[in-house]
């Protein structure tokens, strides 16, 4: 038979080869404390990241409370404002209806004034027709008063003329 002792190199290398299951015990045990590092390393660094993040999301909301602050008092100034101008055009509103219910005031005034004037122009009519009728009468009619002498009226102009 066939020694096999001889026949199997010396080299430790190969001696490993010889044995797998102390070389998956060894793989093994590297990759646990490969593991076991990468756990420990993330548990003491990795927290900082997460930090930062819990940091940041919170600066976030912060601003975005502000921000939501700044809206919701722009919308009071706004409300207030309008609120003003609502008041002013109501102002505006009554003053125009004063304006209006003087306005109709005048105009009635000035109607019942135009027509006091037309009556008053007719009753003026009325008188001049009725005095010319009176004097066309006149003059129709001789006087029955008697006339003074032309001498006498004459003097009677030239004292008018004097006194005045």
């Amino acid at each position: 038979m066939i020694d096999l002792a001889e026949d199997t190199p010396s080299t430790p290398l190969l001696r490993l080869g010889a044995q797998p299951i102390a070389l998956t015990a060894a793989a093994l045990l590297l990759l646990i404390a490969g593991v076991t590092s990468i756990a420990i390393w993330r548990a003491y660094t990795g927290a900082a990241p997460e930090t930062d993040r819990v940091v940041a999301s919170r600066q976030l909301q912060v601003r975005a409370a502000q921000a939501s602050e700044q809206l919701v008092e722009k919308t009071k100034g706004l409300e207030a404002t309008q609120q003003e101008s609502i008041d002013q055009l109501q102002v505006v509103q009554d003053q125009l209806q004063s304006m209006k219910k003087l306005l109709a005031s005048q105009q009635a005034d000035t109607k019942r004034l135009s027509d006091q004037v037309t009556s008053l122009n007719e009753s003026i009519d009325g008188l001049r027709q009725s005095f010319a009728s009176v004097r066309s009468t006149e003059a129709d009619t001789p006087s029955v008063t008697p006339r003074k002498p032309a001498r006498h009226r004459v003097h009677a102009s030239a004292r008018k003329r004097a006194r005045g």
